[in-house]
């Protein structure tokens, strides 16, 4: 295990940065996200925090930096699927669910599932996949809506559909990209809900722009500038650092 990423350690950056054409969007950025945490990342636009998530699932390579995941998985070195199949899961900004289909089908889908005659002869293997089908349902808000078509949804439910969808693939790391942008005050609430309840089982790195949203989550919060931290802590501390209230919250 690298110097620094203790065992309770399930995501670790360090040194990381990432130029393009001159531009650092990462300037030597390091971040320690410990197992069952909820942590919440804000600062303005172009402070890095999409590149961040860029170089985690690996669609971006950095220049130089440690990026470790889980002790020993050095995610520098794998593509975007074998990320993946580590457990490290991402919903956009903008919901990807496939419209066409009904909740329950779209869940179905991202399911993992065993293929070929190990399903065949696991008999009561569909039965617990319809569980956990059920459960998910139950999880995200959607119970009573599980024949619903996917684009019939609200903003804020496909958004819930989309993280089901990340839940059930047993994904170890969330990545939510602005998870509330766009929902009603009621969604909102019942998105922080969502979030809260995978402390622990899960761990969330939520990117947001929503400051009631952030505070309702009463969790470490880390603001990003300029590619690296400038300051990390609780959402009271952060909020009444000089340089954070004049680059971001000021504005």
């Amino acid at each position: 295990m690298t110097p620094g990423a203790a065992p309770e350690t399930l995501l670790y950056l360090d040194g990381v940065s990432v130029s393009f054409d001159g531009f650092k969007a990462l300037n030597n950025l390091s971040l320690l996200v410990e197992r069952g945490e909820i942590r919440s990342v804000i600062g303005p636009n172009g402070a890095g925090k999409t590149t961040m998530m860029d170089v985690i699932t690996g669609k971006t390579r950095p220049d130089s930096g440690t990026v470790l995941f889980d002790g020993d998985h050095d995610l520098t070195r794998l593509d975007e699927a074998a990320i993946a199949n580590l457990g490290i899961g991402r919903k956009f900004q903008k919901p990807t669910v496939f419209e066409n289909l009904t909740v329950f089908e779209n869940l179905e889908l991202a399911q993992k599932c065993p293929r070929g005659i190990l399903r065949t002869l696991a008999a009561a293997l569909p039965g617990r996949q319809r569980h956990e089908i059920a459960e998910t349902i139950r999880m995200i808000g959607l119970a009573g809506r599980e024949r619903a078509v996917a684009g019939a949804l609200s903003h804020g439910q496909k958004q819930w559909l989309e993280i089901g969808m990340l839940l059930i693939q047993d994904q170890r790391l969330l990545l939510l990209d602005e998870p509330v942008a766009g929902m009603t005050d009621r969604e909102t609430e019942a998105t922080a809900e969502l979030v809260l309840s995978l402390a622990g089982a899960r761990t969330v790195v939520v990117v947001e722009h929503d400051m009631e949203f952030v505070r309702s989550l009463n969790t470490r919060v880390t603001v990003l500038h300029e590619g690296s931290v400038l300051a990390d802590g609780s959402i009271d501390f952060v909020q009444n650092q000089p340089a954070v209230i004049e680059v971001y919250l000021g504005r």
